[in-house]
């Protein structure tokens, strides 16, 4: 008898463990497929404001708050645009100060908890930037999609896409840009975005089924006068664009891709993403199985639209070895195999869809580079 009740419990045990585990490989992988748009993304640090003075803000001393070049600064209560680093200003050894370039939103006060966006500006195109647009509704296949349009005179659109821990605001960023340079600009929202629809399982799927979306945005495109697009998308916006120029039915239309911290192994990207959430690190693999259990998503061998021989248009890809989200080896060697096609240009000190961020300039000049034989 006690040999019987012994070995019930064992597989009590075992059953309870192995439950145990299940659960937190599900748990893990909420990271990346419960990532809500808008919000930080685990990798990223909560930083502290010390003080604030005129064109000036104090803040936690980390490698995040010394990255060059500007970004948002986003807390509860507010949000603002900061610079570069001010070396010369009068500081506690434990903080960093940085130009703060205005406030966009609410207030920043000592004490607030913040942290870095890539997304500098808030609102949409009219109340941030000045420029005229239109609020359009595209019919996608779970309902409708809402994006703005900023016209141009151009016949090639430009179709921007947000990722991970974004929402189209980050668009925004390169709109002035492409209204100097006078193309059309469709920025989308997609499933699991607020006002569009959810995907059926409550689930981001990494691009995997998303890019359906961008496909509906590509048509609507050509219905309403495009000629040709340019697919410009970050991170999972970016995986949306190649399983779009791969997939789509009206690919012909796609004159060139533009991928910024493109999610090119999104096993990688998704392990990362559960480490930052201290994951350990025996429990990684389960956070991988139960994406794939939970969302179908395929194995990283199975490269399906990222497979660089199923290129068919010009490419820039705009990455760094200092993203920790997306491996920017994937990026490197995507354009070592596909000379013909893909021109990188590296970014350093730049965390994940931050590109712009770290150096506008350089960015704006290697689209340009780019966009001229597409105009």
């Amino acid at each position: 008898m006690r040999t019987v009740k012994a070995t019930a419990a064992a597989v009590t045990a075992a059953v309870a463990a192995g439950a145990a585990t299940v659960a937190a490989g599900r748990f893990a992988s909420d990271a990346a497929l419960k990532a809500p748009p808008g919000k930080p993304l685990p990798t990223e640090p909560r930083l502290t404001v010390h003080a604030t003075a005129a064109g000036q803000i104090t803040l936690t001393r980390a490698l995040a708050s010394q990255r060059p070049g500007v970004y948002g600064l986003s807390g509860q209560t507010g949000h603002a645009v900061v610079g570069a680093v001010l070396d010369t200003a009068p500081h506690p050894a434990d903080t960093v100060v940085r130009r703060l370039e205005r406030v966009t939103r609410g207030s920043l006060e000592p004490g607030d908890r913040v942290w870095f966006t890539p997304s500098v500006h808030i609102g949409d195109p009219s109340s941030a930037l000045g420029l005229d647009h239109t609020d359009m509704n595209i019919p996608g296949e779970l309902g409708t999609l809402p994006a703005w349009f900023v016209p141009g005179t151009r016949e090639t659109w430009v179709i921007t896409v947000h990722g991970l821990g974004t929402t189209r605001e980050h668009s925004m960023n390169i709109m002035e840009f492409l209204h100097r340079h006078h193309f059309p600009v469709l920025a989308l929202a997609y499933r699991g975005d607020a006002g569009a629809p959810r995907s059926p399982d409550g689930l981001g799927h990494l691009g995997e089924t998303e890019w359906r979306d961008l496909d509906a945005a590509i048509r609507h495109a050509v219905r309403y006068g495009a000629e040709q697009v340019v697919l410009h998308g970050w991170s999972t916006g970016a995986t949306m664009a190649l399983r779009a120029a791969a997939h789509s039915g009206v690919r012909d239309r796609i004159s060139g891709i533009v991928l910024d911290s493109p999610v090119l192994s999104w096993q990688s990207t998704l392990r990362a993403l559960a480490a930052a959430r201290r994951t350990p690190g025996p429990l990684l693999p389960l956070a991988v199985r139960a994406a794939q259990g939970r969302t179908g998503l395929r194995g990283d061998q199975d490269q399906g639209a990222s497979d660089p021989y199923r290129l068919e248009v010009p490419v820039l890809v705009l990455h760094g070895p200092d993203d920790t989200v997306a491996p920017w080896s994937y990026s490197r060697s995507l354009a070592d195999s596909r000379t013909d096609l893909v021109t990188l240009h590296t970014v350093r000190h730049a965390p994940h869809g931050a590109m712009w961020n770290a150096d506008p300039a350089g960015y704006e000049e290697a689209l340009r580079r780019f966009l001229t034989p597409l105009m």
